[in-house]
């Protein structure tokens, strides 16, 4: 799919609603290959939360303010309705876009290293996406294999999965929370710790 400002191109992941475009969509996740420096499309009432899954990194300027490095280890969440720049750090990178819509929804994104058996408590909407490595995603009905990059999206009626893996394993977990069910908390809007599990 081409970039909303044209310079590019993402693969899609999951949006919704199922029909929305990149105009009306309540939240989409895509990854998309960054092979030059430039402006990020503009995305009105949305809040995104980037990080890079393959390559050296980008340093990311909003509104003018001083870049902020964006490499394997870090998360960082930005308005999407401002005006944003990246530089590529040392050659192109891929990297994973969260983007939900402001009044809707808030997100929450962390990387959880998986090592044999766990639980995994779905406690709201839930997408998970395999950064490096192999997960086999079993619930009370079903059982599935992901590879790097593949994704799964929760059943909501399932409260805990159960996540395995035989190898050294990283996932990308996406939380997600309609604002009218929560109007009292807050939606992450720094930097999340690479190293919480």
């Amino acid at each position: 799919m081409p970039w909303k400002n044209g310079m590019g191109s993402t693969t899609e992941i999951a949006i919704s609603p199922a029909d929305a475009t990149l105009d009306d969509f309540d939240w989409r996740i895509s990854m998309a290959h960054v092979a030059s420096d430039g402006p990020f499309s503009s995305f009105a009432t949305i809040d995104r939360t980037l990080l890079v899954l393959e390559g050296n990194g980008i340093d990311l300027s909003v509104d003018a303010r001083a870049p902020v490095r964006i490499d394997r280890d870090t998360i960082h969440s930005f308005p999407g309705d401002q005006p944003t720049a990246a530089r590529l750090v040392a050659g192109p990178i891929t990297d994973l876009n969260v983007m939900t819509r402001r009044d809707v929804l808030s997100h929450y994104v962390q990387r959880v290293r998986i090592s044999g058996h766990e639980e995994y408590v779905i406690d709201t909407q839930t997408i998970i996406i395999v950064e490096r490595g192999q997960l086999e995603v079993a619930s009370p009905t079903s059982t599935i294999l992901l590879d790097a990059h593949d994704a799964v999206i929760a059943d909501p009626s399932v409260k805990i999965l159960t996540l395995s893996t035989r190898v050294d394993t990283c996932i990308v977990a996406i939380r997600l929370r309609s604002r009218a069910a929560c109007s009292d908390m807050v939606a992450p809007a720094s930097p999340v710790d690479p190293n919480r599990d």
